[in-house]
C-alpha cells in the first residue's frame, strides 16, 4: 500500500489529513532502511516486541493486516476495512474531506 499511501499524502497535502502507520515487525531497527527506501514520509509507531499482539493492536482490535482506519476531524472511526480496497478508501477520504473543505472549496 506505499505507493497508494504516498500518493493520498500528496494529494490531501493541503487539507487536515494524516496518515499513521503501525508497524508489527521484531526489531524497530530493520525498518528503518524500508522506511527510507520505501520514502515513508508519515509517522509509523512500532507495536512492541510482540509483534501483531502488541498493545496498538490489543487496543485497536486489529486482527488482521493490513487494516485501515478513517478517523474523521472529532476522532469518529468512520471506516474501517481488513485488507486494502483503495477504491473504497479513497470514496471515503473523498467525502469527509470534501466536508473540511466547505462548499466553495469542495471540488480541486
Amino acid at each position: 500500500m506505499y505507493p497508494h499511501e504516498r500518493s493520498l499524502v500528496e494529494k490531501y497535502a493541503k487539507d487536515p489529513f494524516v496518515i499513521l502507520g503501525v508497524n508489527s515487525d521484531d526489531d524497530p531497527e530493520e525498518l528503518k532502511p524500508v522506511l527510507e527506501k520505501e520514502r515513508i514520509t508519515w509517522r509509523s509507531f512500532w507495536n512492541g516486541p510482540e509483534g501483531t499482539q502488541g498493545p496498538i493492536s490489543k487496543a485497536w482490535n486489529v486482527r488482521g493486516w493490513p487494516t485501515l482506519y478513517v478517523l474523521d476531524a472529532a476522532g469518529v472511526i468512520r471506516y474501517k476495512s481488513l485488507g486494502a480496497n483503495e477504491a473504497e478508501l479513497d470514496a471515503i477520504l473523498e467525502e469527509l474531506i470534501a466536508k473540511t473543505r466547505g462548499p466553495a472549496t469542495e471540488s480541486k
